[in-house]
């Protein structure tokens, strides 16, 4: 499943000139507010007609308007879940989600009632009516209703955004079983928290003032310098992904990626399993020899890749940890002091307490 995405638009005073393509899995738009996010997605979902460009589905053409097409909604066969939950409240969990089911294609392929439920655990909420859910369980109905009514592609609006940090926690594993799991459902995930777009997805498209200003495999744009002034200072960080090699009694885990070794607390997965880590740059120290007499249990051998100054104080350094890549945010004065440049071999420390559990995901 591709979708094609090439649109122009003015509304008042902001202008949106975006391309991009997403394959398979999750694609993240991710800027701050205003940077034209939503106004992308409700182009994709047919509730915005665009002034100019064209939208297509897996070949299928959505929008066109040399050739003025342009698709209803209805007909998009696009699943939508939207910041806020939307459930019918005068409807139990059991008939808001039917009500999803209702408007599926009969000849439509995807997943029944019994497998929602078990892939979302909506099964215990089933005979509950919307008021008594908490913030997460009333997500997690909306994305099953979403899915029942069996689309070719999922469209999700700052799902998480009025949740809190627990119930965040609570359905931030939910979603990643969908991405890995037999669904396979290609899902254009809209975000302003760095958080959530590292756990969550596989292609990242960063928006500033309506423009694509970078967009790849999530891995390499969150380690680019380049991204750092659009995922903030203190957000940007590097994503690697490691397996968990063993639990120890003092609450460590031990983690194995291509560049080594990290212990960290926190980790609730089991031995074997792979996991996805966001290491923040500002939590990343460099040396040049390999320190001793630190707390810190992290030490692992790399190389600068590069080195990018910025106008104030601070530099981004690009670490070649194995095959992975690490970012670290230090001062220029450190840079020139260390006299770090591409192809010096150096240490990359990094504290077991600085990896959040959030910043964990399967």
């Amino acid at each position: 499943m591709t979708l094609e995405v090439q649109i122009t638009h003015r509304a008042g005073d902001f202008s949106l000139d975006t391309r991009f393509i997403a394959d398979e899995g999750i694609t993240a738009l991710f800027g701050r507010s205003g940077a034209g996010k939503t106004t992308v997605i409700n182009a994709v979902a047919g509730l915005l007609q665009p002034d100019a460009g064209r939208i297509a589905v897996h070949g299928e053409v959505m929008f066109d308007s040399k050739n003025a097409v342009f698709v209803p909604p209805a007909k998009r066969r696009l699943g939508y879940v939207f910041q806020d939950a939307r459930l019918f409240p005068h409807l139990s969990v059991r008939e808001n989600l039917q009500f999803g089911a209702r408007y599926s294609p009969a000849d439509a392929k995807g997943p029944d009632q019994d497998s929602v439920c078990t892939l979302l655990g909506l099964t215990p909420l089933l005979d509950r009516a919307p008021a008594t859910l908490s913030g997460g369980e009333k997500q997690r109905v909306a994305l099953g209703r979403a899915l029942l009514s069996k689309p070719r592609m999922l469209l999700m609006d700052e799902p998480l955004a009025s949740l809190d940090g627990a119930r965040k926690q609570e359905i931030l594993p939910y979603l990643e079983r969908l991405r890995d799991g037999p669904l396979r459902l290609p899902i254009l995930y809209v975000s302003h928290a760095v958080d959530e777009v590292a756990r969550l997805a596989d292609t990242l498209v960063l928006l500033e003032a309506g423009r694509v200003q970078k967009a790849g495999p999530l891995m390499d744009v969150m380690a680019d310098p380049a991204a750092v002034p659009l995922l903030g200072v203190r957000e940007a960080g590097a994503v690697i992904e490691a397996t968990v090699m063993a639990h120890a009694d003092d609450g460590l885990t031990r983690l194995k990626f291509s560049g080594g070794d990290l212990h960290l607390p926190g980790v609730q997965a089991e031995v074997g399993a792979k996991v996805r880590l966001r290491v923040l740059a500002q939590d990343v120290l460099v040396s040049r020899d390999r320190p001793v007499g630190l707390s810190a249990l992290n030490i692992l051998p790399v190389t600068v890749q590069a080195v990018h100054l910025g106008n104030g104080p601070g530099a981004a350094v690009v670490l070649q940890a194995g095959k992975d890549q690490l970012l670290s945010r230090i001062t220029t004065r450190a840079v020139k002091e260390l006299e770090l440049e591409p192809g010096q071999p150096c240490f990359a420390v990094i504290k077991a307490t600085s990896v959040a559990p959030i910043s964990i995901g399967r």
